[in-house]
């Protein structure tokens, strides 16, 4: 069955009505910013919600869109048969009504201010470029040798500093009418200099850029703004008592950012994939985005397209690979005791409790934990599952980890940072135990290095299976290998010395739930290692020594037990 095209990545809106991309209808979008009539609305979602195909989706709708001769472009035809045409002609009378400013922000992401800056200025300067049909009218005349020099990039710093004010205030001349403002990603410059330390430098020009474009500007009709953070505290929205700041706490447009089930549902059908619904559900569901349940859209997209190639394609995290998750790595290398516990529990599927606030700032983010955890939330790490008000009027929030995606991130972010910390960590201690058998040796460094990692992993054989395995995996002399079939079963760990005069290990793991079971459970992996008759790999391999190591481990604890064993 032929069926449209995914669209992966596509988030130019005529790209994806004209070329057939499947659409899932966000039009209504569109009646509701009407409504609601909000001068300035600053929209704070996670990266690859729909943000930016939402901003093109806007532009088509409202623009009056000219060509390079300054003739007028219908893109009525875009939205035939969308939700928008059955909104009625009060609404309609707004479509390529308007001159629209769209600048997206996202391309500032440079390694100095230098470099940012001028990514800026090509995006300001590509938007003067499309506008430049109005210098033909004579009635701009006086404004057209400035406007040249930024549309060149040869104006100054103050003149870039009021480039959307003027360049507003040039459309509002040419068309007789007021000018909407769309800006994309406004915060990844902030971020980005964040981490790259010029961030004083960037704050200061995007402070002043903005209170031009929509503290002082009389040329504007309406602006939609689109970012992860409220960033108010540096004052980049001084003074603007119109804004409209829309988070994910607030049940206003709160299904227009991502999909909603029912859409994903109708998603699955229009491809024939209703049985996998169950599994998308589980990997990509699980925001809440004021009370609508929301799936992650990049996610949804990206693993559909991959079904139709392949029904068998196992789910993975497509979100990882998009967002910034250095701030997860930041939470692992900041957590103490008790933020470790937090996240074991949040891993494990429990929950936390955490005040919340909107507006955090990127240099605020990692002075304190209280901070970190806020600017997960905000970004898509946790979910809402729960809310009250304290006894100190602070509103606090129940957060869970949304999904299977979310679970994975952490997951591997943390087994990441463990195999650093192992890797910087002097293990002759351990591994001069292990050789020469002293239990009470290893089983105290086990323990303290479980103490040191966030061990939530279900608590499975396989994680403290994987976690000894790469401990002893660097010991001078010796090889390890993990589950080979032998005897009547199979074997957790051989580890084998290069030379057959010397002892070999096999290595048996048992977990319980119980610590009064500790000692038991490792006489029992002694017991199947005999029972199963591991030893023969050995002895087909040439080693004529050969010793027992039963451990038993109970969530941070551990029992270490050591049976000789000479061969024939």
């Amino acid at each position: 069955m032929d069926y449209k095209p995914v669209p992966v990545g596509v988030d130019n809106f005529e790209h994806l009505v004209t070329r057939g991309y499947y659409f899932i209808d966000k039009t209504w979008f569109m009646k509701e910013l009407l409504d609601k009539k909000g001068s300035v609305n600053l929209f704070t979602r996670p990266r690859r919600f729909g943000k930016t195909l939402n901003m093109s989706m806007l532009q088509y709708f409202f623009e009056d869109m000219r060509t390079d001769d300054g003739t007028k472009k219908d893109n009525a035809y875009l939205f035939e048969h969308m939700k928008i045409m059955e909104a009625g002609e009060a609404y309609l009378a707004h479509m390529g009504n308007y001159p629209v400013i769209n600048l997206t922000l996202k391309d500032a992401k440079q390694p100095d201010f230098t470099l940012a800056y001028e990514a800026l200025k090509w995006q300001i300067a590509d938007e003067y470029a499309r506008h430049q049909y109005i210098l033909q009218d004579e009635r701009l005349a006086a404004e057209r040798d400035a406007y040249m020099e930024i549309r060149m990039r040869k104006a100054d710093r103050s003149a870039y500093n009021n480039s959307i004010k003027f360049l507003s205030q040039c459309l509002e001349k040419y068309y007789g009418k007021k000018v909407i403002i769309l800006i994309d990603e406004y915060d990844v410059p902030l971020e980005n200099a964040f981490a790259e330390k010029f961030y004083k430098e960037m704050i200061g020009f995007i402070r002043t850029l903005f209170e031009s474009a929509f503290k002082t500007n009389a040329s504007l009709e309406f602006a939609v703004i689109t970012g992860c953070l409220r960033i108010s505290r540096e004052s980049i929205f001084t003074g603007l008592n119109n804004l409209k700041v829309i988070s994910i706490l607030d049940d206003k447009y709160a299904e227009y950012f991502g999909f909603t089930q029912e859409e994903v549902r109708k998603m699955c059908s229009d491809y024939g994939l209703s049985h996998k619904y169950d599994i998308i559900r589980e990997w990509y569901n699980g925001y809440i985005f004021g009370s609508a349940n929301v799936y992650n859209p990049w996610s949804v997209i990206q693993f559909i397209d991959d079904l139709i190639e392949n029904e068998n394609w196992y789910p993975r995290s497509y979100w990882a690979n998009t967002s910034s998750n250095n701030v997860v790595r930041r939470l692992i290398e900041l957590a103490d005791d008790s933020v470790k516990s937090e996240l074991e529990n949040l891993i494990d599927g429990g929950t936390i409790e955490k005040p919340v606030h909107e507006d955090i700032t990127y240099g605020e983010v990692y002075e304190n934990m209280e901070n970190l955890w806020n600017f997960m939330f905000f970004t898509g790490y946790f979910k809402k599952v729960g809310e009250r008000m304290g006894a100190d009027d602070t509103r606090y929030l129940t957060l869970a980890i949304p999904n299977r995606e979310v679970r994975y991130i952490f997951r591997e972010k943390i087994m990441a940072w463990f195999e650093r910390k192992m890797k910087e960590r002097d293990l002759t201690r351990l591994h001069t135990a292990f050789v020469n058998k002293d239990t009470q040796t290893l089983e105290e460094e086990l323990t303290d290095i479980l103490y040191e990692t966030i061990s939530s992993f279900d608590e499975s054989e396989n994680y403290y299976h994987g976690l000894v395995a790469g401990l002893l995996s660097g010991m001078k002399g010796y090889r390890t290998k993990s589950n080979r079939e032998t005897g009547k079963g199979r074997c957790d760990l051989f580890v084998k010395p290069i030379s057959r005069r010397k002892e070999a290990f096999i290595v048996e793991f048992k977990t319980t739930k119980k610590i009064k079971e500790l000692e038991a459970k490792a006489k029992e992996a002694l017991q199947q290692i005999k029972d199963k008759k591991y030893v023969l790999e050995l002895e087909d391999d040439g080693y004529e020594l050969s010793g027992n190591y039963g451990i038993s481990f109970c969530g941070k604890d551990c029992c270490v037990m050591y049976q000789e064993r000479a061969m024939p």
